[in-house]
């Protein structure tokens, strides 16, 4: 079947809701780990589980590569081949691909994307087309629609060209689309200009998605450049579909977007800040080879209901960083994924008893004091 997602409350723009899936029912706003090569780095399923994820992410890029979509498909779909049981989001691959680019005047061109490999180096031709085929064939619970990521700073005219190439990739990919158990999101961009984001955010709802992300974000622009763009988008998408902020996972960008009305959030950033010791908690963010930790008995986070906080003391996990332990980014990846999910588990709690500007006051004023 296709998602559903049902509002069941506002509070201002912020939403409370429910997002149905064919691997069961979860609530939202939610943070959703990333597993790029099929594997959210260093942990297994059961640990995600246990940490209370619900969606993750995998590549569509990455695993068109390696180890190529017609292997998972063979295996049984993603679900299968990495035996997760919850649902799947697969991204397009654009970030990566324009990632790669190196002449986007040459490269980009209306019927796709040339590149190279970050592999072996071989020439790559991405279309629409190809980048929903390879997903319908992953079997992720949701796909998303193949766009430019529109790099900042960015001429208006390049990115208004660039947004209207986004709006005819994402009419084609749709028109490909071919999987009755997917479902397929549409991606807003239009950079960091109001009546592009505007333009792109009306004309992408036209073509009926399952649900919307607005794209672009996060790729260098300041903080309040970021949360323009999702203010002059976000108002012109429908309330009865989720809305997906890409690539972003720091704790007041978070509530930021929860603020403008965002369901969805992803990010690297949990998994990558723990394999160089950097460690999320509820007074800030700490860096575990910090010399005043060496002899710190107590856990990450004494709030905190993970396993390493239940089980390891930061001088432990000092240790391991110090040791070149890879265990240390193991136990640090398990604390930093379940801040993130328990932080909207408070998120969603503070919504449902009318506090979450009180909330998001009481949480920025400590992590960040």
């Amino acid at each position: 079947m296709k998602i559903k997602y049902e509002l069941i409350k506002e509070s201002n723009r912020a939403r409370l809701g429910k997002l149905v899936t064919n691997h069961g029912t979860f609530d939202t706003p939610m943070f959703m780990p990333v597993g790029t090569l099929a594997n959210v780095k260093l942990l297994t399923p059961e640990e995600l589980k246990e940490a209370g994820s619900a969606v993750i992410l995998s590549n569509t890029y990455h695993l068109w590569l390696r180890p190529g979509e017609d292997i998972v498909s063979k295996a049984g779909g993603l679900h299968k081949f990495m035996n997760y049981n919850g649902p799947i989001l697969t991204d397009c691959g654009g970030f990566q691909v324009f990632s790669l680019i190196k002449n986007k005047e040459k490269d980009i061109t209306e019927e796709g994307v040339h590149f190279k490999s970050h592999i072996d180096g071989r020439n790559l031709f991405l279309t629409p087309e190809l980048s929903i085929q390879i997903q319908n064939k992953l079997d992720s619970d949701i796909a998303m629609s193949f766009d430019e990521c529109i790099p900042f700073p960015a001429t208006y005219e390049y990115a208004k060209k660039s947004t209207e190439r986004t709006l005819r990739w994402a009419k084609r990919g749709k028109n490909a689309f071919n999987n009755d158990n997917q479902s397929l999101f549409g991606i807003v961009q239009g950079g960091a200009y109001k009546d592009l984001r505007k333009y792109s955010a009306l004309e992408t709802v036209k073509m009926d998605f399952e649900g919307y992300s607005i794209g672009g974000t996060s790729v260098g622009e300041d903080k309040e450049t970021m949360y323009n763009m999702v203010d002059w988008a976000i108002k012109y998408l429908p309330k009865d579909k989720p809305r997906y902020l890409m690539g972003v996972g720091e704790p007041i960008d978070l509530l930021e977007g929860i603020e403008r009305g965002v369901d969805m959030f992803d990010c690297v950033l949990p998994t990558r800040i723990a394999r160089h010791a950097n460690a999320f908690t509820l007074d800030g963010k700490i860096n575990l080879r910090n010399a005043k930790f060496k002899e710190d008995f107590s856990p990450i986070d004494k709030e905190c209901d993970c396993y390493t906080c239940k089980h390891y003391s930061k001088a432990y996990v000092r240790h391991l960083f110090v040791a070149g332990e890879s265990l240390g980014g193991r136990l640090l990846s398990i604390h930093n994924i379940r801040f993130l999910i328990k932080m909207m588990e408070n998120v969603r709690n503070s919504l449902k008893n009318d506090k979450f500007e009180e909330f998001k006051e009481l949480f920025i004023k400590r992590y960040y004091k």
